[in-house]
């Protein structure tokens, strides 16, 4: 039985609650499980996906809309058992994408659909129109929120967005940097309770807590994935998030999913 890829999104309403440390460990735990799995590094122009790992691939989207390369030559293999999809400081927003670009781009991910099985899309901080296009094409969207009232304003604030203006009604809410786990589902409460009060109907789920450990910054300042060092409370955690993750209901194969992705990123309207 064929299944269908699944593409989720790693989300965040403001920078510096550890969004792509997330995306990254998330893709490492993913492939323990014998996954394949590919992230796109969605900051299009400042992606830092290539950076918390110390990679420096040679090719990324930009090479990809000039036409120089095909889809399978930009996608770069970590040695962790993913692989990414480089951004650039010269790839334009998808917004400004032409029609033609646009047709060229959807195109050429039509041969991933057979070689994915998860599509991690790291996107962007706050409520840019690239952030908002990604969080609308993704079928599962992942609210980085942190014990910080700014964090759990801005998370408020992006839900809100998407659930007033594009009537998004399902979020799955990882707390990072926690100092206990009454903590992290402390401020999960408030922010589940802001939702309810303000914005009605809508299904907010706790995939999970990651605690504030010291040796995480350790890992990061040596450009590896913290989820390496087992010893680590966080990495069992993130190991916890993705078995529930892999255990979400799979699609049948019908229209491929990572196209339909592309598909919806690229024709919204703006």
């Amino acid at each position: 039985m064929s299944f269908s890829p699944l593409v989720i999104s790693v989300t965040s309403g403001k920078g510096g609650v550890g969004k792509t440390n997330i995306s990254v460990n998330l893709a490492c735990a993913l492939a323990e499980l014998n996954q394949r799995v590919l992230l796109l590094d969605g900051d299009l122009g400042l992606g830092n996906v290539d950076v918390l790992l110390g990679l420096n691939p040679p090719f990324n989207l930009a090479h990809l809309l000039s036409g120089e390369k095909e889809i399978e030559e930009i996608i770069y293999p970590t040695e962790f058992g993913f692989s990414i999809l480089p951004a650039a400081s010269g790839v334009p927003e998808i917004t400004k994408l032409s029609q033609g670009q646009k047709l060229e781009l959807l195109e050429a991910f039509d041969p991933l659909e057979k070689k994915v099985d998860y599509l991690i899309v790291d996107t962007g901080a706050g409520l840019h129109d690239h952030v908002i296009y990604f969080n609308l094409a993704v079928e599962k969207r992942i609210i980085i929120l942190t014990p910080e009232p700014t964090s759990l304003t801005d998370a408020y604030a992006l839900i809100k967005v998407l659930k007033n203006h594009h009537q998004v009604n399902s979020f799955e809410v990882i707390v990072n940097m926690a100092k206990s786990e009454k903590d992290g589902k402390e401020a999960f409460k408030k922010l589940y309770l802001a939702c309810e009060k303000f914005l009605g109907s809508i299904s907010l789920n706790l995939l999970g807590i990651i605690p504030l450990e010291a040796k995480i910054k350790k890992h990061v300042q040596n450009q590896e994935p913290f989820y390496l060092n087992k010893t680590l409370n966080s990495s069992r955690q993130l190991k916890n998030i993705a078995t529930a993750i892999y255990n979400w209901p799979k699609k049948r194969v019908i229209d491929g999913n990572i196209k339909f992705f592309w598909k919806k990123l690229l024709f919204q309207e703006g």
